[in-house]
Order: structure tokens, then C-alpha cells, then sequence
């Protein structure tokens, strides 16, 4: 089964603001303001804010702004879009000439979040 092939295609906007590199989850993302990302299900309300920022590039024209490990007072704040599982995993445990097998699923919370500022 081939997988699809998804093109990113970069937005004028984007190019414009800036991105930032933020870490939730255990796992590190490129984001810049109005990209929707899904990312795992944290506490929050309306809005959240990413303060675990690792770099940081306000404009096409500044230099890119690297933490040691995270910048000092750089944040990203997103809104809720829309909370959501993700797709199911199978874990399948065999033995075998044993007779032992387990079949157990898993699906992820994840929240949709659209970028709102970077800071």
C-alpha cells in the first residue's frame, strides 16, 4: 500500500512572519503563524501558550535566535481548533508453539491547534 504524497507549500505569509521551533509532547516542531498542527492532548482551554521555544526567526531578513537549550521569554501561542484521536495502533504479542498471543489497540488524544502569534 503506497502511501500519498503531500506537498507543503509555503504561504507568502509565512515566509513573512517568521517560524519558531517548540517542543510539547516529546517531540519538536517547525511552526509559523497560521499553520494548524495537531499536536498531543495537553490541558488547556481556548488558548495555549508554548513556552518550551528551542529557536526562534521573526523575520526572512533576522538572524535565527538559537536557545541553550530554550530562548529566554520566547513563547508561541495558539488557539484550539478542535480536539481529536488519532489513528489506531495495533500491538500484537506472540510466542511461538506457545499458544500465547495478545492483540491490544491504541489511539492517541491529540488537540488541533492553529498558530497565533510568536514571540
Amino acid at each position: 500500500m503506497a502511501k500519498a504524497k503531500t506537498q507543503k507549500s509555503k504561504s507568502p505569509s509565512a515566509a513573512e512572519s517568521g517560524y519558531a521551533l517548540i517542543r510539547t509532547g516529546g517531540k519538536q516542531y517547525r511552526v509559523h503563524v497560521g499553520q494548524v498542527l495537531e499536536v498531543e492532548l495537553v490541558d488547556a482551554g481556548e488558548d495555549v501558550t508554548f513556552d518550551q521555544v528551542l529557536a526562534v526567526k521573526k523575520a526572512p531578513s533576522e538572524k535565527l535566535e538559537l536557545g541553550a537549550p530554550l530562548v529566554e521569554g520566547a513563547t508561541v501561542k495558539a488557539k484550539v481548533v478542535s480536539q481529536l484521536r488519532g489513528e489506531k495502533k495495533v500491538i500484537f504479542k506472540k510466542r511461538r508453539r506457545q499458544g500465547y498471543r495478545r492483540k491490544n489497540g491504541h489511539r492517541q488524544e491529540l488537540l488541533r491547534v492553529r498558530i497565533e502569534s510568536i514571540a
